[in-house]
């Protein structure tokens, strides 16, 4: 069995039961909590930002986090409009709710011009043979199949989903609003993932759930202006599903079969060496 000595595993789940957290690198600690301006008087664009803890990775690990936070920024006006929205569907405001949904479908495009941007910035050996294996967690895990005993705290072994994009509130919250529906095996993992969510953000998902059926509001009112709207909103968010997926299997399948191969290239700033992990993290 794997432990985490008593020394660091104690203030760890002190900390992480304090923010309601599980205690793990989640998608919390590793891009909403980590990033800092270069300059504070200059925009929110990747030029002026920084992480503030860094892992190996080098450039590659730097761009991943950055990438992925610009995804979630481009993502705040479709926040914002979900509150519009199920605000409108209230006061039987159709005017404000066509807009609403407008701002959501705009939102949701420039996550997907955000996301394409990653592959400007990470190279995917780098990705495959050192960063994924810091958000690999110990859940799952055929190199700590029986998880991780935190010493001091549980006598037996834990196990905790490493850090994913699958952990951010931006995705529950368009799925929960536009009544999107996931397999039974999809819909059970994403619910896991929301114990990995700040409470507020957890919160937020919850309260867009009980909220009245934005999809049966659209088809009881036959505007055909908000049945468009509706459909451009659900489009959006397929054709931004459907861009990971690609960038998964770049990143991932297709680095995974280089890398057996032999043949990962390392053209990473980082140096050749980031291509390869970290010898404490070897299976």
């Amino acid at each position: 069995l794997q432990v985490l000595p008593q020394n660091l595993a104690v203030p760890f789940w002190e900390v992480s039961q304090a923010l309601g957290l599980p205690p793990i690198l989640s998608h919390t600690d590793f891009v909403l909590a980590n990033w800092r301006r270069k300059n504070p008087n200059r925009p929110l664009e990747i030029e002026n930002l920084d992480t503030i803890i860094s892992l190996p990775g080098g450039e590659s690990l730097r761009g991943f986090i950055l990438v992925t936070l610009l995804v979630e920024k481009a993502a705040v006006p479709g926040i914002k409009a979900i509150i519009q929205a199920i605000r409108a569907i209230l006061q039987l405001d159709e005017e404000t709710l066509h807009k609403a949904l407008q701002e959501l479908a705009e939102a949701i495009g420039d996550m997907s011009k955000a996301l394409k941007r990653m592959h400007d910035y990470v190279d995917p050996a780098v990705f495959y043979a050192v960063i994924r294996i810091f958000l690999s967690g110990w859940k799952d895990n055929p190199a700590m199949p029986d998880g991780l005993i935190y010493e001091g705290v549980s006598d037996e072994p834990m196990a905790y989903s490493g850090g994913s994009a699958a952990q951010s509130t931006i995705l529950h919250a368009f799925d929960e609003l536009l009544g999107i529906r996931h397999s039974e095996e999809s819909t059970a993992f994403l619910h896991r993932m929301r114990d990995y969510m700040p409470p507020p953000h957890r919160a937020f998902v919850e309260e867009i759930h009980r909220a009245p059926s934005l999809k049966q509001h659209v088809l009881s009112s036959g505007d055909a202006r908000l049945c468009t709207a509706f459909n451009r909103c659900v489009s959006a968010l397929a054709e931004f599903r459907s861009y990971h997926i690609t960038s998964v299997t770049k990143y991932i399948t297709v680095a995974a079969a280089k890398a057996k191969a032999g043949q990962a290239d390392t053209g990473d700033r980082a140096g050749p060496s980031a291509v390869k992990p970290p010898s404490a993290l070897e299976a």
